[in-house]
């Protein structure tokens, strides 16, 4: 019997040696748009050094893997990616897929489905060119509006990509009506609900939202947590929600922290690189102090993401 896997950039990793996963987050993301002069390139080692404090932290914080979610049109560098990997014992899961439509590459605007379908299982189980890495899942994206025609596209090559290959489907998503869109053709396509990911959950104020899509078996992704502008008393009540509701097994947390950004001075965002420790410095303890016990902290930070995210070797 295949045992689960984490298909990362370095290889694939038994999901049984793994602990704490942080399964939104990013290393290396470029917001510039595909058609910009030296788009998703930038000098690795100012990259290395840069982000390697952060990976350090995290470590010693006990993240075991880190799912990178940069995908094809806001950065995707796998070379990198590989550079950081062989800096820190933190797992590296990268991406195949496409962001939404504004950030779409021309070469990718008159793809068919099955075209995408193709690349995508390629890189999933064969590699990412010019790269020996694999992919170890799929990140698409649709417009604020719900997906437009292209980003049905996408999804419906997404859906059998993952079909094909068991690998997660993480969609960037801004509210409730969006997801409900997406996960109606996902339905059509016929894909077990449990491979897909609703990303930025938080978008959407209405609870009604997360438990009904929740209950469909869509993993809910709060990756918003440690964010400046986010209160976390209410992210704790978002939480306490879902559990009362017996949404556990469906909840997902992260930071979507991280971001060198290339074209920014030493590829500093505005507001600075943020790290990954906040939910196991503080977020970790707001949860208990509120009730949530350690056995369903667990179920959030190392169950749940294993689950989503693995793929049977």
């Amino acid at each position: 019997m295949e045992k689960p896997i984490f298909r990362t950039v370095l290889g694939d990793v038994p999901v049984s040696v793994l602990g704490m996963i942080l399964p939104h987050e990013h290393l290396f993301t470029d917001l510039r748009g595909p058609d910009t002069l030296g788009y998703a390139q930038d000098n690795p080692s100012l990259v290395i050094d840069t982000m390697k404090p952060y990976l350090v932290a995290a470590e010693i914080a006990g993240v075991t893997a880190l799912i990178e979610c940069s995908t094809v049109g806001v950065g995707r560098n796998i070379e990198i990616l590989q550079r950081l990997a062989e800096q820190t014992r933190i797992h590296i899961v990268a991406p195949t897929g496409i962001y939404k439509e504004t950030f779409t590459p021309e070469t990718y605007l008159n793809c068919t489905v099955d075209d995408l379908v193709q690349l995508w299982i390629q890189e999933i189980t064969q590699s990412i060119d010019p790269t020996a890495s694999k992919a170890g899942f799929i990140k698409i994206a649709v417009s604020d509006d719900g997906p437009t025609r292209l980003e049905k596209r996408n999804i419906r090559a997404a859906a059998r990509a993952s079909q094909a290959t068991g690998a997660a489907i993480a969609s960037h998503t801004i509210g409730g009506r969006a997801v409900l869109e997406e996960v109606a053709l996902l339905v059509e396509e016929g894909l077990p609900l449990d491979k897909f990911i609703w990303v930025h959950a938080e978008s959407e104020s209405d609870f009604n939202f997360h438990r009904q899509v929740a209950d469909l078996g869509v993993y809910v992704e709060f990756d918003f947590i440690g964010q400046p502008n986010q209160d976390p008393l209410t992210q704790v009540k978002k939480i306490l929600s879902l559990l009362e509701h017996n949404n556990g097994e469906r909840l997902l947390l992260s930071h979507d922290a991280g971001w060198f950004q290339p074209g920014m001075p030493h590829g500093q965002p505005e507001g600075g690189i943020r790290g990954y420790t906040y939910i196991m410095d503080t977020f970790i303890p707001l949860l208990k102090a509120h009730g949530v016990d350690g056995e369903t902290v667990k179920l959030l930070i190392e169950t749940n993401p294993k689950r989503a995210f693995a793929i049977e070797g």
